[in-house]
């Protein structure tokens, strides 16, 4: 039996966010080294967007995994209910110094969704525990928070739930605060504020992914930010994409003067090595779970949480993440990005640029923006071809690479960008 990885793939495996009918087959990838896949017809692929945005410092990286080696050597799991260990304790104890310091207490779960469904849960059960009726939660429209029912249902309403429509909890929705649309977005989100069951305003702070990269500015999301604290509302920040380096700081949450009730991460906390996912809460939040009623424990967990060889690969990723030498290197791609999207603006085919850290998106101009986008195939073939792997939103092309990408590795990324401009302007 010779057949590829790919072919044997289409016979036993379902992928995600595929229409499997109309989908090409699948690219069987045999390695990853750094910035680069490569694959079993020898092809190698630039992987532009860290494989979902998760592979931080590329793949294989040696140091993470002879920490994982170390960890599988040591304990494997063990159950997080009544038991703790050393890689648990330590990336708590290490990931706090690094966050706003009213982050108290770390809960493990599995998955950026996972963080997302806690956080809620945490921020509901705060009011019912103290018998207070808050219940209603303030979202972004075009937000995305995982595929859970709770994060479904305070993500833009789209084809993606559509079908789970009636199982979503009701959200009030608040328009993202784009450059010149801050006033409005503040006024709104007031009004909303007057209401006495606001329980929490959760966001991606600075960036939307799914949305686009949609962007907008620190100063309005602290204004947003106070106007909640002031009234008690619960404030929670959605890291899982933009922590551990994304906007160019380490958190989006260093661009800002308030800090969060609760915060959630994922995708780069093991540098895209193993599946992890933590909520940290402030210490105020923490204590009104304390009580001599049983009930009002978080009653939450997962058979994997906290699982020590997932928090050994956090740890490692930790320790590049921590020496300010990982921050000038934040600065080299954002520098390039910055000076990239000051040559693609204003030219044809080009309906927008937006940069935020390492963050490069390329918004073209081809009427309407949508994620069906039929244009969206023609790019993401067109990318491969050049040997790099994009995955457009439709006719929003994005870079989030890994950050050991070199100078020539970005450059080969530009030029495809540049290619699928000329696409573009020749198609109109």
């Amino acid at each position: 039996m010779n057949n590829s990885l790919s072919e044997r793939d289409q016979l036993v495996n379902w992928h995600p966010y595929t229409q499997m009918q109309t989908a090409p087959p699948p690219i069987g990838i045999v390695r990853g080294e750094g910035a680069v896949l490569f694959a079993e017809d020898g092809r190698e692929y630039i992987d532009a967007v860290s494989s979902w945005w998760v592979n931080i410092h590329g793949h294989a990286h040696p140091h993470i995994a002879e920490r994982v080696s170390q960890q599988l050597r040591t304990l494997e799991h063990v159950i997080f209910a009544g038991f703790t260990h050393a890689p648990a304790v330590e990336l708590s104890e290490r990931l706090l110094k690094l966050l706003p310091a009213n982050q108290a207490k770390v809960f493990y779960t599995d998955n950026g969704s996972t963080a997302v469904e806690v956080a809620l849960k945490m921020a509901l059960q705060y009011w019912h525990n103290q018998g207070i009726p808050k219940s209603k939660i303030i979202a972004l429209e075009g937000s995305y928070h995982g595929d859970t029912f709770g994060a479904m249902s305070i993500s833009e309403r789209s084809v993606f739930t559509r079908p789970f429509q009636q199982y979503l909890f009701d959200v009030e929705f608040l328009p993202v605060p784009v450059p010149g649309q801050e006033e409005a977005v503040l006024a709104k989100m007031e009004e909303l504020l007057t209401r006495p069951d606001i329980a929490a305003f959760v966001f991606e702070p600075l960036v939307l992914g799914t949305a686009g990269m949609v962007m907008y500015e620190p100063e309005v999301l602290d204004k947003l930010m106070a106007l909640c604290r002031q009234k008690g509302v619960i404030i929670i920040a959605d890291e899982v994409m933009t922590g551990f380096g994304r906007t160019g700081k380490r958190f989006a949450a260093d661009y800002l003067t308030q800090a969060p009730d609760l915060m959630c991460f994922s995708k780069g906390i093991t540098g895209g090595t193993m599946a992890l996912g933590v909520t940290t809460c402030t210490h105020q939040l923490y204590a009104s779970f304390l009580s001599e009623d049983k009930t009002k424990a978080l009653f939450h967990g997962h058979s994997y949480t906290a699982n020590p060889i997932a928090c050994a690969a956090a740890l490692a990723s930790l320790d590049l993440v921590e020496p300010e030498d990982f921050l000038q290197n934040l600065d080299r791609i954002s520098a390039a990005h910055a000076a990239f999207a000051l040559v693609l603006k204003n030219k044809p085919g080009i309906k927008e640029v937006r940069q935020r850290g390492t963050i490069l998106a390329v918004e073209l101009e081809v009427g309407a923006t949508t994620y069906f986008h039929s244009l969206r195939d023609q790019l993401y073939q067109l990318a491969l071809e050049n040997g790099v792997l994009l995955r457009p939103l439709g006719n929003i092309v994005y870079v989030l690479p890994p950050y050991c990408i070199t100078q020539a590795q970005l450059n080969q990324v530009y030029g495809v960008l540049e290619q699928m401009r000329e696409l573009v302007t020749k198609a109109v």
